[in-house]
């Protein structure tokens, strides 16, 4: 799989463990920045990852912040996108089997190394469900995208 990674200064540091352990898995990555520690607004980095998700050029994304939510709210703001902040493996898998989630948002500051590898091998390995509630309910999202 094809991935775009960002992050802004909050999850800088961890962002290098991600992608490790990203391509220790097999799955290539687009890396849209930061590149260092200096103060980066989020918004601008999770756009980046958006536009490569909606795009086609990548099948997921993944962004590191502080808290994951600022990222998850920013990347949300684009058409096409359904990103979630997922601190927990259940999340991690769920919202992509459950609700197509294309874009996971993870926090620096609330997660370490460890546990944001087992949180993007389960975000990797899950697939959407074909299950007709499902696809249904994210059906409503896209029209919801449609319509505004």
């Amino acid at each position: 799989m094809r991935l775009a990674i960002g992050s802004d200064h909050a999850g800088w540091a961890l962002k290098k463990t991600v992608i490790d352990h990203v391509r220790s898995l097999g799955h290539e990555i687009i890396d849209v920045g930061s590149f260092d520690d200096k103060p980066v607004d989020f918004p601008d980095i999770a756009r980046e990852v958006a536009r490569k998700v909606t795009s086609g050029e990548v099948e997921r994304g993944i962004m590191v912040c502080g808290t994951g939510v600022g990222a998850s709210i920013a990347a949300n703001k684009m058409k096409g996108i359904r990103a979630a902040v997922c601190h927990d493996i259940h999340s991690a898998h769920q919202s992509v089997e459950h609700d197509d989630v294309n874009v996971m948002c993870i926090g620096a500051q609330i997660v370490g190394p460890w546990l944001a590898q087992d949180l993007i091998s389960s975000y990797l390995s899950a697939t959407f469900s074909t299950d007709e509630d499902f696809r249904r309910r994210v059906d409503k999202l896209h029209a919801m995208d449609a319509k505004g």
